[in-house]
């Protein structure tokens, strides 16, 4: 089996190309994050198979970029262990990557089961039908860099730190890292030619992103109606980063699992450098300048009011040290790249084209920069 390089970007052109005519196996593909992964995956002319609920409305990145008709589509939810694994036994993949997921902090609040059913045992059913199709070869397990037990420290978490979490959906996500370890330790360690792995990354943004409560979008939502932008914990800081900086992460990982399962497994964090967090205020600010104009206000909670974490770092040591990873975009150039997004299908631009040109310059920038040194 080829080599697989290490650099100091995400993986280079050259590394990525191996995926062409593999098979892929991706949950969640109807998902912001997922169908990203999809169109990559599909751009670098792998074969791809997902499952997922059907798309959240016409709006959504799925149903725009008419994913249904590029890559193999089966509605399905993660919960029903027959349907998944009927379609991953069908689909033969080499590659499996999890994304399914109930994603939404204030969602998990109003349905805590729906939650802790669908990233909990949804995930149990995932690990069950990767140990049962034999063609797998590399399972990215994708949760969240709110499955640590915040505590609201100054520095960064590392994947050894403690799990746990106040919210519903924080908490789901360090039970599905657990899960992770048990399934680990106990079926797919042991099975030959099987790499697996759990990636956390920090708060996503791009192009696409539909859902309510959260940042980006609710300001584009605001900014598109020409109504003020509302925050409501301005202080809040998070470790920001654009949609296909894990990715690429994630593309990379995959890769050495297949090449070298036992020293790529346990857990990875993807998030910005840890010395570039930015606050919610700053970031709906650069958001405003980025679109051209509009306004924010401030309607911040008083009284008791559900938990929202306001501070939140991830330490990337480990995943640039050991697989080479290292962020091609810096805050201000993922705010950019996001609100430039918006702002031309705002005003009638493609959606599959602007998608696949932001692929091709964020793969041509990381390229530069890891040839820069």
């Amino acid at each position: 089996m080829e080599d697989v390089v290490t650099g100091e970007g995400i993986p280079s052109i050259g590394t990525l190309s191996r995926f062409r005519g593999k098979r892929i196996f991706l949950t969640g593909d109807t998902g912001f994050k997922g169908s990203w992964l999809a169109l990559w995956l599909t751009e670098l002319g792998a074969q791809v198979s997902g499952y997922a609920l059907p798309p959240d409305g016409p709006n959504s990145h799925f149903e725009i970029l008419g994913l249904s008709k590029i890559i193999h589509h089966v509605d399905g939810d993660i919960r029903d262990f027959n349907g998944l694994y009927a379609a991953m036994a069908k689909a033969k993949p080499e590659f499996v990557f999890h994304l399914a997921a109930q994603a939404l902090v204030r969602r998990s609040y109003a349905d805590p089961m729906t939650t802790f059913s669908t990233n909990v045992l949804g995930s149990v059913h995932v690990l069950e039908a990767v140990r049962h199709v034999d063609s797998v070869q590399s399972l990215v397990y994708v949760t969240s860099d709110k499955c640590y037990w915040n505590k609201e420290w100054s520095w960064s978490y590392r994947e050894t730190d403690e799990l746990g979490g106040h919210d519903p959906y924080s908490g789901s996500k360090a039970a599905a890292e657990n899960v992770f370890r048990a399934y680990y330790h106990s079926y797919l360690s042991q099975q030959p030619g099987l790499g697996s792995a759990t990636v956390r990354a920090g708060n996503v943004v791009g192009g696409g992103d539909t859902s309510p409560d959260r940042l980006v979008p609710d300001c584009i939502r605001a900014l598109s109606k020409g109504e003020p932008i509302v925050l409501r914990n301005p202080a809040a800081t998070r470790p920001w980063q654009f949609v296909l900086e894990p990715l690429g992460g994630y593309l990379l990982l995959a890769l050495k699992l297949r090449k070298a399962p036992a020293r790529f497994a346990g857990s990875w964090n993807f998030g910005p450098r840890s010395n570039v967090t930015r606050t919610v205020d700053e970031i709906a600010k650069r958001i405003v300048e980025r679109w051209g104009g509009g306004d924010i206000r401030y309607d911040i909670p008083t009284g008791h009011t559900q938990r929202e974490a306001t501070l939140l770092q991830l330490s990337i040591d480990k995943v640039c040290h050991e697989i080479g990873w290292r962020p091609v975009y810096n805050v201000e150039e993922c705010i950019d790249e996001t609100v430039s997004w918006y702002r031309r299908v705002h005003e009638g631009g493609s959606v599959g084209d602007l998608s696949r040109l932001q692929i091709k310059a964020f793969m041509e920038a990381a390229a530069r920069r890891a040839g820069s040194g």
